[in-house]
This record gives structure tokens, C-alpha cells and sequence, in this order.
């Protein structure tokens, strides 16, 4: 297979002509409030084949269950499904990838060999994973209106954290229930979405890497893929049947209101699917200005800084299993976010979304001038805009620089963090702010206030503990060449007017002939540091230090500077109309105008849950090309590669493979045939985001037939503007998944269990 295919789409022509209609509300497009689908919307559903009612779907005040009552999330960073009268859960491997991954060792390294709990007391408790069952969402609009005018009144305007806490406290009173508000289109609507919170949940089953994963990170974000990207967990609750908040022996498996029918006859071209999940972040009602920001400057500058950290990781996870158990899960977010981040770039510039944006925008004035009290309101919104983002460009740029260098560049810089939160912490119980001293010196009273007590040790015995934990967390050797790494890309890049009087003392002390010694620099702070050898850490924090001491250590002087510097130099800037609130009033301004145009509109994502509708079917990612609406097993075998992390199996998976071994999952694509075949992956046009992951994908009659786990490299626009015709939903096969649960893993227990 040629896996130069991406390069050839990313250099394709780009084509434009359903661009501007992007920008118009479509049947297929939008996250839909779950709560919210109206009879015009139901039609539309209906016209594209759904077999049921809405209140089929949610309904709050229904005697019996709905649809949505077996859908969950996952701490608001996947979805899951019940699929069981037990509580058995399924989503995504890649959500269950952190807890697989702190389950693992060098000696049962679950992520390469799956894992599997053959028997009930073999499910494994994850500690503080919770999961959450919607019970109802309310309207609390005019709530808000009045609360906000009654505190106006007073004098005492009110914030967004204030409001949300007296909201979710009377709810949660009244109710029982975990309540969360929830701002629609940036305070245009409020609602009161009310949780049942289980936090007893166990890991059921995961597969290994190479069947969940196959094809790593080159495929992602790709298609066609051939991922088995599945994971099941268990919900306990108490003896008694209530939501369980924690661990216990004497907790038994939950009893659901409802649970989703796994469907087995599959799908076709054109057929209905549906997505319920939780969504967590579209930004579709941002301005051209934001988009340009981001898609010239910004992004490019992370996705140059992670690449080259990326490479610099997966050659350390090279050269030993241990590396690569120690930072796989740490790489496998990157990964993610890096595809993600250049495909927007890519994909922003080939469908042109600015300048779709732009003229988005020219209507927007229009329909403002066209009304004197919309003019008085929003008159100078589009102008004030262009003009802020113009003037804060360069701060931001450095700022970019700064984050993805000194506070997120390797390790040692979250490690130099979580020793300033244990310090915040120390000062606390002795009575003071804790104030974090990154733009100077500590406070006097402060820095005598610790050179009467420890840093940490007899009177703090467990801030070395952590710290030594801390450190164990990472590889000394990978971390010195990504510290190296950030500090060359730091004074690189950075206009060195924003540097601190240090770093650039150590820039003229490492300089010669005018040519900077910045692999020097790296060298010297290493070297010179408490922080970068364990010996030298323990003995540290074993004797008294002064807080004189402990911010001499070069490292720590050399992070001495804080992401308020630039904030500060932003808001002095704006000044009192800031951008921020510029931003509100754009999106505000903009939903305004789609209700006074009678256009649909769903609001942009914020981890509520949400519907999404389309069909199954092909994608045509660039001119003359077609692909295909399902991967097979035999894509597997073609992309096999034993000297490929990525593309190697096992030699069951492999013999299972090639003897199409499919049991009672294959079935017959073509009635004239009694071949029996079996699909991996496939296609629909359901509208996703991050969040969704692990959503299940249910045919016209709500019937489970495969799990949300990606989207393709020309839907990266997504997150700003919805692409019709290139914006795909990738999907995992249940027959698959089934398949590998009964012949690769032999889980007859569950087999029986789900009662197909």
C-alpha cells in the first residue's frame, strides 16, 4: 500500500465550490442539543431514514427509557455506551489508554498484550474514573437574565464562576443530582444539565495495540484505516443499587434503565446512522481574525516545536521497551494533537474557511447597519476586531514560543511547576498567599518566613516522596534532550526583548565571535541543577535549604518568568473593551442573526451531549480519487509489516487473518456468493469532534452497529467550519469487535453476557 497517499492529498488542488455554503446550516451539519430536537428537525432525521420519534431518542419526563439513557461520558473526555443488563460499558481503546497504560509493567505490558479479565473478580477498579448518566436538561435562561439584573441592581455585577455555583448548588439540592451549567452560544442561551455520577468502574477488556491501534499514528486521522479501536469497563454500584462513589468489594454490577441493541445485519451506502455523544470543543462561531491568527501564526510555530519533540521521543521509545511503556501514553496524546493540529492548517487553507469567514462577516455588517439599534450595539464589533488582533499579534506569537518552550517543552518544566505548587503549599499552612514568585524574587516576608523552616523534609515529609515520584515519571536521558530541544527553539525564536536579565546573561556568557553556544547554555543548566539527577535531588531535599537556596539553582532561575508577562502586555493594549468580550459579542452577534434569518443553528460543542445524523458512504478526498465506505481484514494483511511498530500483529491475529476465521461474525456481501467476509472500519458523514470518541453509531432503529473513533484528514476544518462532502465520521465495525472478543480473546463470558 502506498502510505504516500496523505502527502498527495495535502498537495492536491483545492476545491471550493461548496465552501460558502458551508457557512449555511444544513441537515446533515451541526451537534444537535440532545434535548432540543423539534418537529422540523425530527422530519428531516425521519426524511433521511429514521425509524423512530424523537422522544424515542430523549425524552425526560417518559415512564420507560430512552436511547440516551444508555449513552454516557467518560469524565467529559469520551462517550460510552451500556450494552449490558450488567453495567458492561463500551467505548474507544484510545480512551481507555491511560488506564491501560498505568495498569502496565515490564512485565505485563497490557498495551501490547491486551487485556482480558476472563472471570468477574478479574476486572480491575481505576481509580478516580467516573462515568455519567444524563438525567435531564433544563432551560435556566431567564433564570440567569434574572439574577444577573437583580445583582446589577445591587451594584454587584456577577461573574461566570459565582453564577455557576449558585445554579448547580440549587439544582443539585433539589434534585440529588450532579448539576453543571452549561452557556450556549456564549451566554445568548443557559441550560442545567442534571448527572448521575457512578464512580465505581472497572476494566473489562482492552486489546493489544496492534488490533486497537493498528497503523499507530501514521494512519491516524487517515482512511482508510483498520483499527479495532474498542475497550470495555464495567459499572458497579452499591449493594443497594445507588450510584457508588468509590471502590468496594461489596459493590455489584449496575442494573441500567436502559441498555443499546447490538445489531448484526449491518449497513449499506446510503443507510441512516446516528452519533449521540459528547462533543467537547468547536470554535465554529469564530471570526476570520481568529482563524488567520491561528492557521498563520500560532499553529504553525506548535506543530514545527511538537514535531521536532515527537521525533525526538519516538527515537528514545526506539531503542528500548521500557522507553516506550514510560512514554506512550505521554506520545500518544501528541501524536493525536499534532495530526490534528497541522491537518486544520492544511485543511483551513485548502477550503479556503477565511476567506468564507469574510464573507460571513460582510453580511454580519450588513444586517447590523441595516438596524439602528443592532448599530448602536455591534456598529464597530468587525472594525475593533481587526484592529485588536493586528496589534496583540506579536505578543501572542512570543507567547506561543514561550509555552510550547519553557512550559511545555520536556519535563523538567512541569517538573519545576509541581515544586512551585508543593512550595504555594508549604507557605499556605504557615499562613501565607503562596503566591508563585515567577516574576521575581518571593515577597520579604516570605523568603523569612522559609529560611526559618525546611524547603521540605522532617516537617513536610511527603513533599520528597512526590517529588521523587515525580521523577520517576520520566527518563532522565529522553528529558535532557527535549530540555536541550526547548531551550535552542527559546532563544531561537523568542524576540529577546522578552527574556529575562538571566537568560540573557547566559546568552552573552555562552556567546563568542558573535555565534551563540545554545547547546551550551542547555548543557550548563543541566549539569548545574538539583532537579536533574536523583542523587543530587534526594540530598537537596534532605538538608535545609533557604528559599535564597533553592531559586539559585540555574533551572529554576532560567524559568523564572510566568505567561502573565505577555497577558499583561496584551491588556495594556485593549485596554477596558477587550477581546475577549469583543469575541462574546461576535458570536452573540452572529446567532442573532442567524434566528432573525430563521437559519437552524446547533451551538458550538462544549462536552453536553449532543446528536448528529448522516449516512453511510464514500469519500472523494481530492480530485478524481475515490475511496471506498469500508476497510476488510485483507487491508490489514496488505499493510503487515513485521520490522513496523505500527503495522505488526501477533502470530494469532495473523493466523486468525489469513485463515478468514470469522466464526459466526462474517456474513455474506454478496447474496450471489457464500464467501463469508467480515469489515474492520467504515464511513458515515455524521458531523464529530474530539469527545465523541467512543459514541456509538446506531442505524435507523437505534440499534448499535459500530463505535465513532476518528475523523479523516480533510475533515480537520471541522473544529471552524463544517466541509459537506469531506467532513467523515470514521468508524469501528461491531461485528468486528465481536469477532475479536470471541475468536482472538475468547471472552465467552461476555459473548454470553450480551446475549446475541
Amino acid at each position: 500500500m502506498d502510505r504516500k497517499i496523505k502527502s498527495i492529498a495535502i498537495a492536491a488542488v483545492c476545491i471550493t465550490t461548496a465552501i460558502v455554503s458551508s457557512f449555511t446550516a444544513k441537515a446533515d451539519e451541526g451537534m444537535w442539543m440532545i434535548h432540543a430536537i423539534n418537529s422540523a428537525l425530527e422530519k428531516k432525521m425521519q426524511e433521511r431514514g429514521l425509524e423512530l420519534s424523537a422522544n424515542e431518542i430523549y425524552n425526560a419526563d417518559a415512564e420507560g427509557a430512552t436511547i440516551s439513557d444508555a449513552i454516557v461520558s467518560l469524565d467529559f473526555g469520551c462517550t460510552g455506551s451500556i450494552i449490558s443488563d450488567n453495567g458492561l460499558l463500551i467505548t474507544n481503546h484510545h480512551c481507555a489508554y491511560g488506564d491501560v497504560h498505568s495498569l502496565s509493567t515490564d512485565e505485563h505490558n497490557y498495551l501490547e498484550e491486551g487485556f482480558w479479565a476472563m472471570e468477574a473478580d478479574e476486572e480491575i477498579h481505576i481509580k478516580g474514573k467516573n462515568v455519567l448518566f444524563l438525567k435531564r436538561v433544563i432551560d435556566v435562561t431567564d433564570e440567569v437574565k434574572a439574577i444577573r439584573e437583580d445583582a446589577k441592581k445591587q451594584g454587584t455585577p456577577i461573574g461566570g464562576r459565582k453564577l455557576s455555583f449558585i445554579l448547580e448548588k440549587k439544582y443539585s439540592t433539589e434534585t440529588g443530582y450532579e448539576a453543571s451549567l452549561a452557556s450556549m452560544w456564549k451566554g445568548s442561551r443557559y441550560y442545567i444539565a442534571l448527572y448521575e455520577v457512578y464512580s465505581d468502574i472497572r476494566l473489562v477488556a482492552a486489546p493489544p495495540v496492534s488490533i486497537a491501534a493498528f497503523g499507530g499514528d501514521i494512519d491516524n486521522w487517515e482512511w482508510p484505516q483498520h483499527k479495532g479501536d474498542f475497550a470495555l469497563y464495567r459499572v458497579y454500584t452499591s449493594p443497594e443499587g445507588r450510584p457508588a462513589k468509590e471502590y468496594s468489594e461489596s459493590n455489584i454490577p449496575l442494573n441500567p434503565k436502559k441498555k443499546l441493541d447490538i445489531s448484526l445485519e449491518g449497513y449499506r451506502p446510503g443507510d441512516y446512522t446516528m452519533v449521540i455523544g459528547y462533543p467537547g470543543r468547536t470554535d465554529r462561531y469564530s471570526s476570520s481574525f481568529d482563524l488567520d491568527y491561528s492557521t498563520r501564526v500560532s499553529l504553525p510555530i506548535s506543530n514545527a516545536i511538537r514535531k521536532q519533540k515527537m521525533d525526538i521521543i519516538r527515537r528514545w521509545m526506539e531503542t528500548a521497551p521500557s522507553i516506550r511503556l514510560l512514554y506512550s501514553d505521554f506520545f500518544f496524546s501528541l501524536s493525536n494533537v499534532q495530526e490534528l493540529n497541522e491537518g486544520q492548517v492544511l485543511c483551513n487553507n485548502r477550503f479556503k474557511v477565511k476567506e468564507a469567514k469574510e464573507l460571513q462577516e460582510q453580511q454580519m455588517q450588513e444586517w447590523i447597519d441595516a438596524s439602528p439599534e443592532r448599530k448602536t450595539q455591534w456598529g464597530d464589533l468587525i472594525p475593533s476586531m481587526a484592529d485588536k488582533f493586528s496589534r496583540i499579534e506579536d505578543i501572542k506569537r512570543n507567547s506561543v514560543i514561550y509555552r510550547e518552550t519553557l512550559v511545555s517543552g520536556s519535563a523538567i518544566s512541569r517538573f519545576v511547576n509541581r515544586i512551585n505548587n508543593l512550595r504555594n503549599e508549604m507557605l499556605r499552612r504557615q499562613g501565607f498567599s503562596g503566591r508563585k514568585p515567577l516574576n521575581g524574587q518571593p515577597p520579604k516576608e516570605e523568603i523569612e518566613c522559609c529560611c526559618r523552616h525546611r524547603f521540605c523534609g522532617i516537617e513536610y515529609p511527603s513533599i520528597k516522596v512526590n517529588l521523587m515520584k515525580e521523577l520517576e515519571r520520566f527518563d532522565l536521558d529522553v528529558e535532557r534532550d527535549l530540555f536541550r530541544n526547548s531551550v535552542v527553539n527559546y532563544y531561537t525564536l523568542l524576540d529577546r526583548r522578552w527574556m529575562t536579565d538571566f537568560q540573557k546573561e547566559m546568552l552573552e556568557r555562552f556567546t563568542s565571535d558573535g555565534k551563540a553556544d545554545l547547546n551550551g547554555i542547555a548543557d550548563y543548566l543541566w549539569e548545574n541543577s538539583f532537579l536533574t539527577e536523583k542523587e543530587r535531588l534526594d540530598k537537596f531535599i534532605r538538608e535545609e535549604h533557604t528559599m535564597e537556596e533553592y531559586y539559585a539553582d540555574p533551572i529554576f532561575k532560567f524559568f523564572n518568568m510566568h505567561i502573565t508577562v505577555f497577558n499583561n502586555a496584551i491588556a495594556g493594549i485593549e485596554g477596558e473593551n477587550d477581546l475577549l468580550s469583543l469575541k462574546t459579542e461576535y458570536t452573540r452577534a452572529l446567532y442573532q442573526m442567524r434566528e432573525d434569518k430563521g437559519i437552524p443553528q446547533a451551538p458550538d460543542a462544549n462536552s453536553t451531549m449532543r446528536i448528529t445524523y448522516g449516512t453511510v458512504g464514500e469519500l472523494e478526498p481530492y480530485d478524481a480519487v475515490m475511496t471506498s465506505w469500508r476497510t476488510t481484514p485483507e487491508g490489514i494483511l496488505e499493510k503487515y509489516d513485521p520490522q513496523s511498530y505500527e503495522f505488526n500483529l501477533d502470530e494469532r491475529q495473523k493466523t486468525l487473518l489469513e485463515t478468514k476465521d470469522w466464526g459466526r461474525w462474517g456474513f455474506n456481501e454478496n447474496r450471489k456468493s457464500d464467501k463469508a467476509q467480515m469489515y474492520v472500519d467504515f464511513l458515515t458523514d455524521n458531523d464529530i469532534t474530539g469527545g465523541n470518541s467512543g459514541s456509538p453509531v446506531l442505524n435507523s432503529r437505534g440499534e448499535l452497529i459500530g463505535l465513532a473513533f476518528d475523523g479523516n484528514k480533510e475533515s480537520l476544518s471541522s473544529d471552524a467550519a463544517y466541509i459537506s462532502g469531506y467532513n467523515k465520521c470514521v468508524c469501528v465495525d461491531i461485528r468486528y469487535i465481536l469477532w475479536v472478543l470471541d475468536r482472538y480473546a475468547g471472552m465467552d463470558r461476555i459473548i454470553s453476557e450480551l446475549g446475541i
